[in-house]
Formats: structure tokens, sequence, C-alpha cells
């Protein structure tokens, strides 16, 4: 087993329990039903908001820095996939990074939010409302660029052989699912339930290879 294999594995694990467990703690929402309520938490407990922003900068980092480890980790065979891989999970990356640094302005409109009135009050929550409706539009699409990464990666561990095949073709069913449905909500806006199957999949994939690659690789 090479070190870049086994970082690989457990940055696989550090992103899920980011992702899943840490930045919802936090309160860091993708989708936001309620502008009005959001700003007035995050008045509330300004310090809380910054936290979520830094783990997810971290996050985005992870992304990024999991790319290249992979595309060392299984070079030279499989160069071309790893050269795809690595340009649509960095990519992932910098639209995260690009979208966090956007919804970090909600801190101070939280504060103006929170000391207004009337029109003003209405047209911040306006603002908020339009920029996490952005948000959300933009992280379909670094999910996007995730699944094409994913599916590259996902083509590679079919080929490599053993029972990391099993784990190659759940990535590919997931990456395919995953990126066609969300190719829909960002086209359309509208949610559909392969997207939901897709990220269940995905979850399970990256799991997997993330204990394949600490343990097993």
């Amino acid at each position: 087993m090479s070190f870049e294999m086994w970082l690989s594995g457990f940055l696989f694990l550090l992103i899920l329990v980011l992702y899943l467990i840490l930045l919802p703690a936090l309160g860091y929402k993708v989708e936001i039903d309620d502008s009005d309520a959001h700003l007035l938490q995050i008045n509330n407990d300004p310090k809380k908001f910054q936290t979520s922003i830094v783990l997810a900068l971290i996050h985005n980092l992870c992304v990024i820095t999991l790319a290249i480890l992979l595309l060392i980790a299984f070079s030279p065979d499989y160069i071309i996939l790893g050269i795809i891989w690595t340009i649509f999970r960095i990519g992932e990356g910098l639209i995260l990074i690009y979208n966090d640094k956007n919804y970090w302005s909600l801190l101070d409109m939280a504060r103006k939010y929170s000391g207004s009135s009337g029109t003003e009050k209405i047209s911040l929550s306006d603002l908020a409302r339009n920029i996490t409706k952005i948000k959300s539009s933009r992280f379909a699409l670094a999910i996007i660029f995730w699944s094409i990464g994913t599916l590259a990666f996902s083509i590679a561990l079919v080929t490599y052989g053993g029972v990391v095949i099993f784990i190659g073709w759940l990535g590919i069913a997931a990456s395919i699912l995953t990126g066609f449905g969300n190719g829909i909500f960002y086209v359309k806006h509208k949610k559909v339930i392969f997207e939901t199957i897709g990220g269940l999949m995905a979850l399970i994939f990256e799991v997997l290879i993330g204990v394949w690659l600490i343990f097993f690789a």
C-alpha cells in the first residue's frame, strides 16, 4: 500500500464526515426554504456560521487534494482517466469554494437584517433568497463535475481487478444517476427520484472505496 492510497482513503471518509455530520451540525445548508429564519439564525450565532464556512473551505480543499492524490496513486496506468477525474474533481472543489465565498456575504446581510424594518427588511430577505438559490444551482453544477470525475475514477477501478470491481460498478451507477439527476435540477430546478437514489449509492461508494484504500489497497 502506498501512502498516497492510504491518505486518499482517509480523505474520502473525512470529506463525508465534514459534509454529512459537522457542517449540518453547525447549520450549514445547501438549500434554504426560509431566508428570513436563516438570516436570524446567522445573526444569533455568527461564530457558528463563520466556523461552518471555515469547515466548508477545508472540505473543498480536501476534494482538490484528493483528486491530485488519486492521480499520483494510480498513474501511470490510468493517466487519461486520471487527468479526467483530476480536472473535474478540482473543478468541483473550485466551484464549491466560489459558492461559499458568496455564502459568506450572508453574515453582513444578517447583521443589517436584524436592525432593519419595512421595505429594507423585505429587500434583504429577497437578496438572501436569491443568493441561496444561486448557491443551490452552483452546488448542482459541482455535483455534475463530481459525477464526471467519479465516473472516470470508477472505470479505472473496474479495470483494476479484484474485489474493487464491485465498488467500481457501484461508482459508475452512482455517478450516472447523480449526474443526470443534478443535470435536470440545474436546468429545470426540478428534483427527480433517481437523484436521491444516486446520492445514496454515492455515499455507499465513497465509504467502501475509502475503507478499501485505507485497509486493503
